[in-house]
């Protein structure tokens, strides 16, 4: 499965990983740079590392709930599998666009249908947006410093993923829960689209918005069905940014600094990612080092800046690129074994109403 966007990924991340270590070791010798990575108290590394454990685990704690409303009830290992699958892929793929397909496509071989796969993911990803755009906002109005600290030519780029957030998020909810407004300015979109050659498939790309258009609102059916459920995502998202953003404030703590709060810290690493998000390169490798060497000046200091980028990028995504890549491995060879093994006869059933959504009394 997709193993020729695979390849190209892979290439494309190992060559800009390349000119990133010559971005961080262009101004300080690598002896000098290791010396200092000598200094870190290796608990605060093993710290991180759990931090980005909670971050895999609270999208796989999402799934794992929104499955079993839809009438899917998968052990958390499972899920788990998934969100370790999600992360390789979305970070191997421009604009982490094959994370999701890839998780869909293993839940299909674990008997849940795509169209649920993809009300999974769909519901995961309207709130992972919504906190990660107010993570960003109340970073950029309660932490001036660091705003004006990080430079234009970061601003623009935070200006930038920021609109892309906002332009997104809106349009995620308006497709949930404004269908009718949205299936006319979408239709209106895809027709100034094909009076412009811009679409060249207007029949085809219409059906396509359609099925979409219908997933949305399969979502917003399952939430009003299940009221209890959103608040309960978008307090485990939380969790998992706060996680996710918690790792630099963990490293400034190993390198023995405590002259920042945390909450400075997650703001300035809310705001890097808000800025590189929606960059179209693999896990933003290259761009979100240099946004990083230049706001974690701001707290780490000069010296101490490039290796404080190399530990936090190493824990939060270097090293996780590689774990994650053996789990979806073992995700593979099981599907694959799965496949390969004699299927008893079932009887067909359907466990969730095709246009229902099962209550539940609580969480």
């Amino acid at each position: 499965m997709m193993d020729r966007k695979t390849n190209w990924g892979l290439l494309l991340i190992l060559t800009l990983m390349s000119g990133t270590i010559f971005l961080l070791l262009r101004e300080q010798p690598l002896s000098s740079l290791l010396g200092i990575l000598s200094t870190i108290r290796p608990g605060y590394v093993l710290l991180g590392l759990g931090l980005m454990f909670c971050f895999v685990g609270c999208e796989a704690m999402c799934s794992k709930l929104i499955l079993a409303r839809l009438g899917h009830h998968l052990p958390y290992r499972r899920c788990l599998g998934y969100s370790f699958t999600g992360f390789y892929v979305s970070s191997i793929t421009p604009s982490s666009t094959g994370g999701q397909p890839a998780q869909i496509y293993y839940m299909s071989k674990d008997s849940v249908p795509a169209a649920h796969g993809s009300l999974n993911m769909m519901l995961i990803a309207v709130c992972y947006q919504v906190v990660t755009l107010g993570y960003a906002v109340a970073a950029f109005l309660l932490l001036p410093s660091v705003r004006t600290g990080m430079g234009a030519g970061l601003g623009l780029l935070l200006l930038y993923g920021g609109a892309m957030m906002l332009i997104l998020t809106a349009g995620m909810l308006c497709m949930m829960f404004l269908p009718n407004a949205a299936q006319r300015f979408t239709g209106g979109l895809v027709s100034l689209g094909g009076r412009l050659r811009l679409v060249r498939h207007e029949a085809q790309t219409r059906e396509k918005l359609a099925r979409q258009m219908d997933a949305y609102r399969e979502g917003a059916a399952c939430i009003r069905a299940n009221l209890n459920l959103l608040p309960a995502l978008l307090l485990i998202t939380f969790l998992q940014l706060t996680a996710l953003y918690a790792v630099p404030y963990v490293v400034y703590l190993g390198f023995g600094l405590r002259a920042h709060s945390l909450f400075q810290l997650l703001g300035a690493q809310a705001l890097v990612s808000m800025a590189v998000g929606s960059l179209p390169l693999p896990g933003a490798v290259g761009v979100a080092e240099g946004c990083a060497l230049k706001t974690f000046t701001l707290f780490f200091g000069p010296a101490l800046a490039a290796p404080a980028v190399v530990v936090a990028r190493g824990i939060s995504f270097y090293s996780f690129l590689l774990l994650s890549g053996g789990v979806t491995l073992a995700v593979h060879l099981r599907a694959r074994r799965a496949e390969s093994a004699p299927r008893p006869a079932r009887i067909e059933k359907s466990s969730v109403p095709k246009k229902e959504f099962p209550r539940a009394a609580g969480m």
